[in-house]
C-alpha cells in the first residue's frame, strides 16, 4: 500500500523560504518518478518539479527555475523541495505524487498522491 505524506508548508513573506518534505512508503524510489504539484484557488493543478531515477536532470516549471530545488534521499524514501525567493504567485496547496516511470507534469500520469500542504506567501 503506497502512502505519501507532504509536510513543511507554512506562511512566509515575499522573498522567504520554505522546505517541503515528502515521505513515501510502499514505493521504491529507484524505479519511480516523484513530482511536486501545486494548486491555487480557482486554478488547475500545476506541475512544479519532478525527479526520477531514470533521469538525473530534474524538471522545473519555468516560473520556479532558479528559485526551487528538488532533491531526494533514496535511503529514507524522502523527496524535498527547497523553495527560495518565494513570491505571492507561489501560494497554493502543494502535493507530492509518485508513480513508476518517468517524470511528467501531467497529474494523470501519477497514481499516488499525498494529502497536500498549504504554502502562503504574502506581499
Amino acid at each position: 500500500d503506497v502512502q505519501l505524506q507532504a509536510s513543511g508548508g507554512g506562511s512566509v513573506q515575499t522573498g522567504g523560504s520554505l522546505r517541503l518534505s515528502c515521505s513515501a512508503s510502499g514505493v521504491s524510489f529507484d524505479v519511480s518518478a516523484i513530482a511536486w504539484f501545486r494548486q491555487a484557488p480557482g486554478k488547475e493543478r500545476e506541475g512544479v518539479s519532478c525527479i526520477s531515477s531514470g533521469n538525473n536532470v530534474p524538471w522545473y516549471v519555468d516560473s520556479v527555475k532558479g528559485r526551487f530545488t528538488i532533491s531526494s534521499d533514496d535511503a529514507k524514501n524522502m523527496v524535498f523541495l527547497q523553495m527560495d525567493s518565494l513570491e505571492p504567485e507561489d501560494t497554493g496547496v502543494y502535493y507530492c505524487a509518485a508513480d513508476v516511470g518517468r517524470c511528467s507534469f501531467l497529474p494523470r500520469a501519477f497514481q499516488f498522491w499525498g494529502q497536500g500542504t498549504q504554502v502562503t506567501v504574502s506581499s
